[in-house]
């Protein structure tokens, strides 16, 4: 019996109506080859058709374009000879799949095209929604058929390691040298923001990092999973590990301890430090000494302010007193996070509303007693105001005893090819738990 063999770029109607009418042509046929012998049946290998969005180009002339500002489905489809009724009917039949009137200029578009004694006639239309996912509208006869699909996304493992320098002073700067992708430095921020000062990189400072990269065609699209990571900072090296615990995937050291500590090192991407936690400071603008009770992160007015551990806001209010905006947050085994001279508040964000470590809060601004944009923070215990660049942070619950041993089953193979080459065997493509692992083939350096 044939079959109809698809690939996962077919994922539309296009495709599946194909494969049906093969299958049936295939079945009215019969499996006989004229002398009626179940031997004579066995058909000849055929390939399988090449396919784009799940339509055999071969049978068409495509033209691709892109939307341009302005253009809708009316003036596309108007040109390629389809008539205003047919372009109404494939508006209102696309609208509970994709509605057309969202075609944003700058998305890809193509025409399936076909010649007959009547000339040029649109037979498949194709708008992609995003690099991933499409739209088909396919015109049969007088029928409009919508579907959907999605490219086919190959996944590469990478392990690339990069080195802070002088000409390459920050991770951004540093990942882009070793052509990683623009948005591994926030994935890497993300796992280590509570071991590493990002902001204090020094020329010596490395790090490694295991990760999938997703690609669609030739165009990177992103990254996937982040296997693995080492970052060298001051000469002391800090291991992630990537390990699901009740429910949640999180990093954890070597040890078994999570990464994840109770506060963030700061609430949000700053510039510099302007001004630090001091008794006795010069005010800029009252010009008399007086207790600088936090610490100013000078930043651009807007920069994302988010809150530095789980909480409940007990104040959002203005500050006669210089502090402009200002949001206090109260934290457990009693500390409370102070923020000052905002711009804004995120929304939603509301006294006795519960806010989760990293989630926007507010936006760095210049209001009240301000020489300049900047987030005055600060930190008190107790009610007794401390330096926030030194508050204790310890880390949340370690890898329970249950979890134990599949964590070091993970573990050993990571860090194995953390260390260098090891063979696919050997690494991690699931985080449920691995076969046991002896020996010397995978070394865990202690």
């Amino acid at each position: 019996m044939k079959t109809c063999k698809t690939i996962n770029t077919a994922r539309t109607a296009a495709a599946k109506v194909a494969c049906t009418a093969m299958l049936a042509l295939t079945a009215a046929a019969g499996c006989s080859n004229g002398s009626g012998t179940a031997e004579d049946s066995v058909p000849e290998e055929t390939a399988a058709p090449a396919l784009m969005y799940g339509i055999e180009y071969e049978k068409y002339d495509v033209m691709t374009d892109k939307v341009r500002d302005g253009q809708t489905l009316s003036h596309i489809m108007g040109s390629l000879g389809v008539s205003p009724a047919m372009i109404d009917r494939v508006d209102r039949t696309s609208r509970p799949v994709f509605d057309m009137r969202r075609m944003r200029a700058g998305n890809t578009y193509a025409a399936f095209l076909e010649h007959d004694s009547l000339g040029q006639r649109l037979h498949h239309f194709v708008y992609e929604k995003n690099p991933l996912d499409y739209v088909v509208v396919s015109l049969v006869q007088d029928s409009v058929v919508i579907a959907e699909g999605s490219k086919d996304v190959d996944i590469v493992r990478r392990r690339e390691t990069a080195a802070i320098d002088k000409e390459h002073n920050s991770l951004w700067l540093a990942t882009m040298a070793a052509d990683m992708p623009a948005s591994l430095p926030c994935e890497i921020e993300n796992i280590f923001g509570w071991s590493v000062d990002f902001f204090s990189l020094q020329e010596g400072d490395e790090f490694t990092v295991i990760f999938d990269e997703r690609w669609i065609d030739t165009v990177r699209v992103g990254t996937g999973m982040i296997w693995g990571a080492e970052f060298t900072h001051n000469g002391r090296r800090y291991r992630a590990i990537p390990f699901r615990q009740d429910g949640r995937l999180s990093y954890w050291d070597e040890d078994g301890n999570s990464l994840r500590r109770q506060f963030l090192k700061a609430p949000l991407k700053y510039t510099r430090i302007s001004s630090r936690f001091s008794r006795s400071r010069m005010h800029p603008i009252y010009k008399v000494r007086r207790p600088h009770l936090g610490v100013d992160y000078a930043a651009p007015k807007g920069t994302e302010v988010v809150a530095i551990a789980d909480g409940t806001v007990i104040e959002k209010r203005w500050d006669s007193k210089g502090g402009g905006n200002i949001l206090k947050i109260k934290h457990s085994n009693g500390y409370v996070s102070g923020y000052l001279h905002l711009s804004s508040y995120a929304r939603g964000i509301a006294v006795g509303r519960r806010v989760s470590q990293g989630e926007p809060i507010a936006y760095v601004g210049s209001t009240g007693a301000s020489t300049g944009p900047h987030l005055d923070f600060r930190i008190w215990k107790n009610g007794t105001a401390i330096d926030p660049l030194s508050i204790p942070s310890a880390p949340v619950e370690p890898i329970s005893e249950a979890n134990r041993r599949d964590f070091e089953e993970i573990r050993n193979r990571i860090v194995a090819e953390l260390e260098g080459n090891v063979p696919d065997s050997i690494k991690v493509v699931s985080l449920d738990p691995q076969p046991r692992i002896d020996g010397p083939d995978v070394p865990l350096e202690k």
